[in-house]
């Protein structure tokens, strides 16, 4: 095209019609986002995206370098995926010194029925969809639309390998945990599944710069495994057996244990019995991680040893997710609520303060996102109104900032509720706490 006063006049008006027409074409993509984001079929959208704000305000969404042994910075994609598979193939195949076991013990020999249909109809059932696919790259989606036809074929598929598993079996790695199986009444049979799973078994690193190559799993039990948590129980409780004792005395969830006393006499000697309990099998109690708390504390300052080591004090601990005071007080749990409140309305932050968005929507997201971070655990906590107030007030500021409106618009807290469907806090703590309480009378 020649360079003509004319044809230039005619591109500048294309590009602004072309211009235009991208810029209509976006407005229309937004209304019907907003228009579906207000549906019940767009509530995962809205999820979707609240996390894609909270990326795109990140300065760094991903770290693809890692440090070597040396601690030099490895950049190459190559040394990356090579340095995290040493690791992980290092740390995953150290085992720790343990006794062995002299004492057999009687494997529990029984019929173990087949896999029925309507157990893998109530697994398919159960499972959520919108999730990450395994290394099969088959999402729960595609099982649940074949319907009878996926049940038949993974009911088949789920037998033939519990009969061929069991034929398979040929040795017995990992001794502490086959005993413990054993030991726990469990069925020879599925002992034996468990083994053949674990023998000659694999695995690979998912890292930002790819996968790695495979490398053999020898000790320890399967990271990610449905599986695991349940059999790692097992192994606890057994090797525990000898010196836990009842609760409140002994708290034991997965790995995190406590161990209650009344002197520190006592504490040390309990410490010293657990030690030994499971470092003689192979498991190793960090010196790192282990602290000590005195309650209400009214003699003079001592010390509490491990195998001559003074363990840390502390006058606050952190357990399954909720701090205790050495004084009783709930203050600093109140606060970290508070803070973990903060920290889930930035993270939808970009929903919340879209003025776009209806306030309807705005509170689902905000009943569903923050206010759960805020009151985890608080129905076992004996809150003051001082402290109540500290989570109202926090709230509050919340859905003021998610709703547009400053405390100069002389907007009442009770219009801001209703505006965005959200009751007092303080009815929902009273809620749980019934909850709570309806829990542990059916418990008992």
């Amino acid at each position: 095209m020649d360079r003509t006063e004319e044809n230039r006049q005619e591109y500048k008006e294309l590009q602004c019609r072309v211009k235009r027409e991208v810029s209509k074409a976006k407005q229309k993509a937004y209304e019907e986002l907003y228009t579906r984001l207000d549906t019940r079929e767009g509530e995962k959208d809205l999820y979707r995206l609240a996390r894609q704000k909270d990326r795109d305000g990140k300065d760094v969404q991903q770290v693809r370098v890692i440090k070597d042994r040396d601690g030099r910075v490895l950049t190459s994609e190559e040394s990356v995926q090579r340095r995290w598979k040493e690791y992980f193939e290092e740390l995953m195949n150290e085992e720790n010194e343990r006794e062995k076991r002299v004492e057999g013990v009687n494997s529990v020999e029984q019929k173990v029925d087949k896999i029925r249909k309507d157990e893998v109809r109530k697994a398919l059932k159960r499972m959520k969809s919108g999730k990450a696919v395994g290394p099969d790259d088959i999402p729960v989606e595609a099982w649940k639309c074949l319907g009878e036809a996926a049940v038949e074929f993974l009911t088949s598929l789920f037998n033939r390998v519990l009969e061929n598993l069991e034929k398979a079996y040929d040795r017995v790695p990992r001794e502490e945990l086959w005993y413990c199986m054993r030991k726990s009444g469990v069925a020879e049979k599925y002992v034996r599944v468990v083994q053949d799973m674990y023998e000659r078994s694999r695995t690979v690193v998912r890292c930002a710069v790819g996968q790695t190559e495979e490398f053999r799993v020898e000790v320890g039990l399967h990271q990610g495994s449905a599986l695991s948590p349940f059999l790692f129980a097992i192994v606890m409780n057994q090797l525990s057996e000898e010196v836990r004792q009842e609760s409140p005395w002994t708290m034991m969830f997965a790995d995190d244990i406590v161990i209650c006393s009344e002197s520190r006499e006592q504490v040390e000697e309990n410490l010293e019995r657990w030690r030994f309990a499971l470092e003689r099998r192979g498991m190793k109690v960090s010196r790192s991680k282990t602290e000590y708390m005195c309650v209400n504390e009214r003699e003079g300052s001592g010390t509490v040893r491990l195998q001559g080591e003074e363990v840390k004090k502390v006058q606050e601990f952190k357990y399954l997710g909720s701090t205790v005071q050495s004084n009783g007080e709930c203050g600093k749990e109140v606060k970290k609520r508070v803070q973990a409140g903060w920290n889930g309305w930035r993270k939808v932050s970009g929903v919340l303060c879209d003025r776009k968005i209806s306030a309807r929507i705005k509170g689902k997201v905000y009943r569903t996102v923050v206010r759960p971070a805020m009151l985890y655990g608080l129905e076992t906590v004996s809150l003051r109104k001082r402290q109540e107030s500290e989570l109202e007030v926090a709230e509050l500021k919340m859905l003021r900032f998610s709703l547009g409106v400053t405390r100069l618009d002389r907007v009442r807290n009770e219009y801001i509720r209703g505006t965005a469907h959200v009751g007092h806090l303080g009815d929902k703590v009273m809620e749980a706490r019934l909850r709570w309480f309806g829990h542990v009378q059916r418990r008992e």
